[in-house]
């Protein structure tokens, strides 16, 4: 109870803490099965929680669903929290590159000014290239599918 009193847990988290505590593997699961019967525990409240708090980290679908199942919950839970919760994944993944870019565009913009110099063009060419691509990867890492924040990058 003072595990729960804290904050959520999913079945697998208190499965394994109060099975390092306690010795008998049989008793955990009664107590375990005696919380989820009261409604003390449960998974769905747990998924819905967790997802609302990675939402505000501003994480994206593939990130969440993969903390999701390290944490011990199934794909069926997963996708009733994703139901109850709705998240409008494009709109996040805007938030999430606006609070790390800002509002400004790509640099190295080449189309700005011709530049009669080939040599700087090129560097100008593949210092957006590195840019472009270093966003991409962070937005990536975040768990964004390519399609959330793909428009982000456009010239």
């Amino acid at each position: 109870m003072n595990l729960l009193a804290r904050r959520e847990h999913s079945r697998h988290e208190l499965l394994n803490k109060l099975g390092r505590r306690f010795a008998n593997p049989t008793l955990v699961e009664e107590v375990l099965q005696s919380l989820s019967e009261e409604n003390l525990q449960s998974d769905q409240r747990y998924a819905e929680s967790l997802l609302r708090q990675r939402i505000a980290r501003g994480y994206g679908p593939g990130r969440i669903h993969r903390d999701m199942r390290e944490r011990g919950l199934d794909d069926e839970t997963i996708d009733k929290a994703h139901a109850v919760v709705q998240p409008e994944w494009f709109a996040l993944a805007e938030a999430a590159y606006a609070r790390k870019f800002g509002n400004s565009p790509l640099p190295g913009r080449v189309d700005d000014e011709p530049d009669p110099d080939f040599a700087r063009r090129r560097a100008a060419r593949e210092a957006a290239l590195k840019e472009k691509a270093k966003r991409s990867r962070f937005m990536q890492y975040r768990g964004f599918q390519p399609q959330h924040f793909h428009h982000l990058l456009e010239d």
